[in-house]
C-alpha cells in the first residue's frame, strides 16, 4: 500500500460516518480505496504472494496480516472462514481471528493450513467490538451457501476488474506517450484482454479518442469463460446468472459481466444478516506484487451497524491452467527483435500475475535446443520475445512450444512454427513454370522461411520492377501471382526479399505467348446461355452466333482448359435443335475467329406445379412453435410436391430430382422412384420430401432440378428448410419486463421479439449453447422468433 493510499484509509477509518444500507439504493461502483492485506501462500517447499496464487489446495499453508497505516485509528479483527460447500456447515475450528493492533506478529496474523475438505475461504475485517467473534462465527455457519455465492461472485469480480484496469492503464499509457497509434492499439487491446471496444471512438480525432474509449467503462467487460471457470466450485453454477445474461441484448448482448452486477446480488445474499450490530461491506481484491488491496463502493461505517469488509479469496479447487491457443496457423517470422507470438482465449495472462516464468522451447531440426524469456503484451495481441530474436543457429523453420508457471504448477501453451531467413534461395514448388503473357499467372515457390519474406518483385529486362502479390502456404511455400497481362514474352525474374536481409533472392524464368484455342461451343436449343470452352478464353470478347450476341458471364479454370459461360442480350433464346451455324469469336485484341457450331438439343423444361407442407406432431412435453405462410417446412414435417414438365419434356420412371441448398455448392439429395419419386405420367411426377432424410447440411432456402438423361434442367426454387429449436417452457412471472425461454438448440433462433414485426427484438448470440434466453414481455401472450435458417419468416411461440 502506498503512502497516499494509507493516509487516505486511515482519515476515512478514523471519520463517524452515517451507516449505508446496500440494498437501500443503487450500488455504487468499487472506486473506494480500502485497507491492503499481505497474503503468503506455501506448498510444500515452494511460496507465492497470493496475487500469484490462482486457486488454493488441501494442505496449503497461509500466512494472512492486514496492511493498515501505523496510526489506525479503528482496532479491526481479522477473521478467515475456510467454506465445504453451501449445504455443509464448516466446524467451529474453521473460523480463526487475529487482532490487527497487537505488537506481535503471531497474534496480530493468521497462519493457516487449508484443511480437507474445504472448497472455499473468506476473509473479513471486524471492527472491535464485544461478542464480534461468535457472532460472525454463527452467521458463517448458520448460512453457509450465502458465503459460498459472495466468495464466488467478488472473486469473479475482481479478475473481470483486472481486466478492466489493464484495458484502461494500457490506454491512459498510449495517450500520454504516442496517442495517435491509439486507433491501431485499441482493437489489439480489447482482443487481448476480452474488453468492448467502441469503435467509433477511433474515428474521433486523437485528442478524444481516448477518453472515448474509457467512456462507462461498467459495460466494457466482455464475460471470459476462463475466468468463469476460476470462480467455480463443486456447490453448481455459481455464475450462471452473468452466463444468462451474458447473451441477451437486455444485458448488453454479451457485455454483461458479474464486475458489474454483483453489489446488487451479494446485498440481497447480505440481507439475510442484516442487525443493528453488523452490515456487511463486499470488496474487490486488486492484487499486488506482495498481496492484495481492497476496493470498496461504499464508505465503512464504525457506529452500529458496523461494517465487516468481505474479502473473497481464491478458491480450493485443482488449478484450472489458462486455456492459452495460438491465433492463427500461419508461421511467425522471428528474424527482428520483438517478435510477437500472437495469442487468443487466455485474457488473465494479461491482467494478472498468475502465469509467470513463461518461455518459448525451441527445437531446431538438427536436434539443437534453446529457451527464450517471454513477456505477455496486451498491446500487441500475444507473447513478445524479449531478447534479440533466436540464436544465430536457428535458421529456416524451427519448432516453438509455450510453457510456463501457473501458480505452483507448470502448464503447457501453444507450439508455434518460427522461421529465420537461411541461404537456401528458392524454387519453383512442381514440374510446371510455364508463364503465358496475356494474363495473371498463378506460382508457388517453395523456401526456407516464407513468413520473413517481406517483397516480392518481378522484372523484366530494363524495365522498373514491379510488385507482386503473394501469401504464405504452408510452412514452406509462397503462392504469387505474376501479372503478366500487360507484358512482352521473354525472360523475367523474380525477386524474394527477407526481412533484415539487404540483397533478394532472384530466381530467373522465362514468360511465353499463347494464343487462344478453342475447343467448341456447346449451345442447347431454346437457351438465353452457352459455354464456350478452350484455352487463354480470357481474351474473348463477344461471340455471335445464330443471330445471337453473347457476352462473357463468368471464366473458370478445370486444369488446363479454361470454360467460359456466355449470356446472349436480349430476350431472344438459341434456335432449333439440330441447326448449323458459324460462330463469329470476337478477341480483345481485335481478331475475329470462326468455330464451326451444331445446335444442341434442348434440356429438359420443369415446373413447380404444387406442393404440401405436412406438420410433425407436437412435442409431448413443451411448446409447439407455431408456423406461418406456405413456403416453411420444419425439420421435423414432410413436404409433397409435384412437377409439370415443360413443352419438349417427357418424363420417365428413371428421371432423378435433385434438391440442395440455394446459398452454397453442397452436395444435392437425389430422389428417385427407389427414395420418394413416382411418376403419375408422361408430364406430371410427384415426390416426397423427408427432412429426417436429408444430409444434415441441408437447411434454409432449398431449390431443385430434373436430371433426364444427361441433361439436367435449370435450378428452381422449392421451399425453405427450417431447423426448431425445442422449446420446453416460458415463464414470465407477474408484471415483470422480460420472459425466459427454456429448451434445448436455442441456438437455431436468431432473434425473438413481443411483435410480429420483430421492433426492438432481442438477437441471440451466433453459437449460443445455454439452455434459457431472455425475451421481453409478449403483448399478445405471444413471443415471435426469427430462426437463422428462416430470416425472412416469423413464427410464433405461445408465452402462456
Amino acid at each position: 500500500m502506498t503512502r497516499a493510499t494509507r493516509c487516505a484509509w486511515g482519515a476515512m477509518a478514523l471519520a463517524i460516518l452515517t451507516p449505508l444500507s446496500l440494498g437501500a439504493a443503487e450500488p455504487a461502483p468499487f472506486e473506494m480505496p480500502g485497507p491492503a492485506l499481505d497474503i503468503l501462500v506455501m506448498r510444500g517447499d515452494q511460496s507465492l504472494p497470493i496475487a500469484q496464487v490462482p486457486s488454493l489446495s488441501e494442505g496449503d499453508r497461509l500466512s494472512v496480516e492486514a496492511d493498515l497505516p501505523t496510526d489506525q485509528g479503528a482496532r479491526f479483527i481479522l477473521v478467515s472462514a475456510f467454506l465445504r460447500g453451501a449445504t455443509n456447515p464448516p466446524p467451529k475450528d474453521w473460523v480463526q481471528f487475529a487482532e490487527t493492533w497487537k505488537k506481535k506478529d503471531k497474534d496480530k496474523a493468521l497462519v493457516l493450513t487449508v484443511p480437507k475438505g474445504a472448497r472455499q475461504m473468506v476473509l473479513f475485517l471486524v471492527p472491535d467490538t464485544g461478542g464480534a467473534e461468535s457472532v460472525l462465527s454463527d452467521a458463517v455457519r448458520g448460512k453457509p451457501g450465502e458465503f459460498v455465492r459472495a466468495t464466488q461472485d467478488l472473486n469473479q469480480a475482481s479478475l473481470d476488474r483486472s481486466r478492466l484496469d489493464a484495458f484502461m492503464l494500457a490506454i491512459k499509457a498510449q495517450e500520454n506517450s504516442h496517442p495517435e497509434y491509439l486507433r491501431s492499439v485499441a482493437p489489439t487491446l480489447a482482443r487481448s484482454l476480452s474488453i468492448k471496444l467502441n469503435e467509433d471512438c477511433l474515428s474521433k480525432v486523437v485528442e478524444m479518442q481516448a477518453s472515448c474509449l474509457l467512456d462507462n467503462r461498467e459495460s466494457l467487460v466482455l464475460a471470459d469463460v476462463h475466468s468463469s471457470s476460476l470462480a467455480e466450485t463443486l456447490t453448481g453454477a455459481p455464475t450462471d446468472l452473468a452466463m444468462q445474461l451474458a447473451s441477451t441484448r437486455e444485458a448488453g448482448y454479451g457485455f454483461y459481466s458479474p464486475y458489474i452486477g454483483v453489489v446488487r446480488d451479494i446485498a440481497k445474499i447480505f440481507g439475510a444478516f442484516s442487525s443493528p450490530q453488523f452490515d456487511y461491506l463486499p470488496t474487490l481484491s486488486v492484487r499486488k506484487p506482495e498481496g492484495i488491496s481492497l476496493l470498496l463502493n461504499a464508505a465503512p461505517s464504525f457506529q452500529k451497524p458496523k461494517s465487516v469488509m468481505v474479502v473473497a479469496m481464491p478458491a480450493i479447487e485443482a488449478d484450472s491452467p489458462p486455456r492459452l491457443r495460438r491465433a492463427g496457423d500461419a508461421p511467425v517470422c522471428a528474424a527482428r527483435a520483438g517478435t510477437v507470438l500472437p495469442v487468443e482465449g487466455a485474457p488473465l495472462i494479461f491482467s494478472t500475475a498468475y502465469a509467470r516464468d513463461v518461455k518459448l522451447a525451441l527445437k531446431a531440426p538438427s536436434g539443437e535446443t534453446a529457451d527464450l524469456s517471454l513477456d505477455a503484451r496486451a498491446d500487441r495481441g500475444g507473447y513478445v520475445l524479449t531478447g534479440a530474436g533466436l540464436p544465430p543457429a536457428f535458421k529456416g523453420s524451427v519448432e516453438g512450444h509455450v510453457y510456463g508457471r501457473w501458480g505452483f504448477d507448470r502448464f503447457e501453451g501453444p507450439d508455434f512454427m518460427l522461421q529465420m531467413p537461411d541461404e537456401g534461395g528458392w524454387q519453383v514448388d512442381g514440374d510446371d513454370a510455364a508463364l503465358v503473357v496475356g494474363r495473371d499467372n498463378g506460382l508457388v515457390l517453395k523456401g526456407g522461411a516464407p513468413a520473413c519474406v517481406e517483397s516480392v518483385m518481378l522484372r523484366q529486362g530494363d524495365g522498373a520492377p514491379r510488385p507482386m502479390d503473394w501469401k504464405v502456404q504452408g510452412r514452406d511455400r509462397l503462392a504469387l501471382t505474376v501479372p503478366l497481362t500487360d507484358r512482352k514474352p521473354g525472360a523475367l525474374s523474380i525477386e524474394v526479399k527477407y526481412q533484415g536481409v539487404a540483397q533478394p533472392a532472384a530466381l530467373s524464368l522465362r514468360s511465353y505467348a499463347q494464343a487462344s484455342r478453342l475447343d467448341g461451343l456447346l449451345f442447347h436449343a431454346g437457351d438465353k446461355a452457352a459455354l464456350l470452352s478452350g484455352q487463354r478464353l480470357d481474351q474473348v470478347e463477344s461471340v455471335e452466333a445464330g443471330g445471337l450476341l453473347l457476352r462473357p458471364d463468368g471464366l473458370t479454370r478445370d486444369g488446363a482448359v479454361d470454360r467460359l459461360r456466355l449470356v446472349a442480350q436480349g430476350d431472344k433464346g438459341a434456335g432449333e435443335a439440330g441447326s448449323e451455324m458459324a460462330a463469329r469469336i470476337r478477341l480483345r485484341d481485335g481478331r475475329t475467329v470462326t468455330l464451326a457450331v451444331t445446335m444442341a438439343a434442348a434440356r429438359p423444361q420443369v415446373g413447380l406445379l404444387s406442393k404440401d407442407i405436412s406438420l410433425g406432431a407436437p412435442p409431448v412435453n413443451g411448446k409447439a412453435l407455431a408456423l406461418n405462410g406456405d413456403n416453411l417446412l420444419p425439420d421435423n414435417g414432410q413436404l409433397v410436391f409435384s412437377v409439370r414438365a415443360g413443352e419438349g419434356t417427357k418424363l420417365s420412371a428413371s428421371d432423378v430430382i435433385e434438391v440442395a441448398r440455394m446459398d452454397e455448392d453442397a452436395a444435392p439429395i437425389r430422389l428417385t422412384a427407389a427414395n420418394g419419386l413416382r411418376l403419375e405420367g408422361p408430364k406430371v411426377m410427384v415426390a416426397r420430401l423427408d427432412p429426417k432424410a436429408m444430409a444434415p447440411a441441408l437447411f434454409g432456402p432449398l431449390h431443385f432440378r430434373l436430371l433426364h438423361g444427361n441433361e439436367a434442367s435449370d435450378w428452381q426454387p422449392l421451399v425453405t428448410l427450417a431447423r426448431l429449436p425445442q422449446i420446453d417452457a416460458v415463464a414470465c412471472e407477474g408484471d415483470a419486463q422480460a420472459c425466459t425461454i427454456r429448451g434445448r438448440d436455442l441456438f437455431l433462433i436468431d432473434a425473438v421479439g413481443a411483435t410480429s414485426s420483430l421492433d426492438q427484438a432481442s438477437q441471440v448470440a451466433q453459437g449460443y449453447t445455454g439452455s434459457a434466453l431472455k425475451a421481453p414481455a409478449p403483448l399478445d401472450g405471444k413471443l415471435y422468433l426469427r430462426l437463422r435458417d428462416a430470416p425472412d419468416s416469423v413464427v410464433t411461440l405461445p408465452a402462456a
